[in-house]
């Protein structure tokens, strides 16, 4: 995609950086950061099932995300080894307040393209966030092994964003796709800006 290294660049095209207070809170709350990040991966997989199971038609959309899923499993492996390597309980899985608004703002009504469009770009939005929390966390971190434990899903999880972003290019127009974006990016900064700062969310 020909822009890219200018949107990983600035922070993924978002358009508010993390409170740089809520790498401090994640710090005390590990538990809590490591339960919702590992159901966060859960949840990551699943959608990707569903969307291969909503959209079978989409042949290259299907091919690219069934190793997704593999992978978010897998993420979801390596944060429930690192709870059990510290003695630390998954515990329940809690109402993802942050998803929960970026499902608000989808498209209820229009065309179904429209509707395969938000579905996609909810989900690069959701991976571009996650990736930039993963950068606060792979640099703020006062743990260097958690440092470099949350370097790994940074890196993952931008990869993620833009194969989201290249797949909605792929079936849509590249100027429709990039007007819906704009819109989302404007709505999840001004929900960011609202949102309550908790060191016990990955968003």
């Amino acid at each position: 995609m020909k822009e890219e290294n200018i949107d990983v660049k600035n922070i993924l095209g978002l358009k508010l950086p993390t409170d740089p207070r809520w790498v401090n809170l994640a710090e005390i709350e590990l538990e809590e950061i490591l339960t919702d990040h590992a159901y966060c991966e859960q949840k990551a997989a699943t959608t990707c099932i569903s969307l291969i199971q909503r959209y079978p038609d989409r042949v290259e959309m299907v091919e690219e995300l069934s190793p997704i899923v593999t992978e978010e499993w897998g993420h979801f492996r390596m944060v429930l080894a690192e709870l059990k390597k510290r003695n630390l309980q998954l515990g329940k899985q809690r109402k993802d307040v942050y998803v929960n608004k970026l499902l608000e703002f989808q498209k209820k009504d229009g065309s179904v393209e429209d509707r395969f469009l938000d579905r996609l770009l909810i989900m690069a939005l959701i991976e571009a966030r996650s990736c930039e929390r993963f950068k606060r966390l792979s640099e703020g971190l006062d743990d260097e092994y958690m440092r470099n434990f949350y370097r790994k899903f940074m890196e993952s999880e931008a990869g993620h964003y833009t194969l989201f972003i290249n797949l909605s290019e792929l079936y849509l127009p590249k100027t429709k796709v990039r007007q819906r974006w704009g819109q989302w990016l404007k709505y999840e900064k001004e929900l960011m800006e609202s949102a309550e700062v908790r060191g016990d969310r990955i968003h």
